[in-house]
């Protein structure tokens, strides 16, 4: 794919849309940490000056894709969920059937726990104060978006406490699916000894059973 000099303001929506697209397809092929803006560049068409100047760098390209993927996560499972939690089951049993359900449908979103796993280690560094500010602002909203739906199909936590659970639920995903998408060497010394088996973790399972216990408790505290 190659460009002509963009001179409107349709024709930049379009290059920096090509930019976000092919971005979003290597990561399709490989994790956000090997995205490269040379190999960005060259697969956009693009010098990567050119690049620059619609995103600043790297990761201010990979943020903007981790609030699209949110985004539509968010918007997938508030539709998905209300048939996968009984309104009529207590407390308990809604708060689990819920982990369960929402640490499936993580488990399905690879690009998205991937960039998660990033956000704060590696796409929150090479960024400029406004992009700092896009961002949080952006994922404020879906934060809040996230405590409104866990507050519906359990009422009983209340505002404060949904909020908590949904910005605790994101803390999760980003440490276990780094643990369990372990460095090569990793995975073979986990595969070389057996007695290392306990070390090893599977994704959806993991989360599952740390958001019911973390839920549970909450119920707890909360006299339910």
């Amino acid at each position: 794919m190659t460009f002509q000099r963009a001179r409107s303001q349709e024709q930049r929506e379009v290059r920096r849309q090509a930019i976000l697209d092919t971005a979003a397809a290597m990561l399709d092929e490989m994790p956000a940490s090997a995205v490269s803006l040379n190999e960005l560049s060259r697969r956009v068409g693009l010098a990567k000056s050119n690049v620059l100047r619609y995103f600043e760098s790297r990761e201010a390209v990979l943020l903007d894709l981790l609030d699209l993927s949110a985004r539509a996560w968010l918007a997938e499972v508030a539709g998905r969920l209300p048939d996968r939690v009984d309104a009529g089951a207590g407390p308990r049993e809604r708060a689990e059937r819920l982990a369960d359900a929402l640490a499936r449908s993580l488990a399905e979103q690879r690009v998205l726990c991937d960039l998660i796993s990033a956000q704060a280690a590696v796409l929150e560094h090479n960024i400029s104060t406004e992009v700092a500010l896009r961002y949080k602002h952006a994922a404020l909203d879906g934060l809040n978006g996230f405590a409104d739906l866990i507050r519906r199909l359990l009422p009983e936590l209340g505002e404060d406490a949904a909020a908590l659970a949904a910005h605790t639920a994101i803390m999760l995903i980003g440490a276990l699916w780094t643990h369990a998408h372990p460095a090569l060497a990793v995975q073979a010394a986990y595969d070389a000894d057996p007695a290392l088996a306990t070390l090893r973790l599977d994704f959806a399972e993991a989360l599952g059973r740390s958001l019911a216990v973390f839920l549970t408790g909450l119920l707890a505290r909360a006299g339910h």
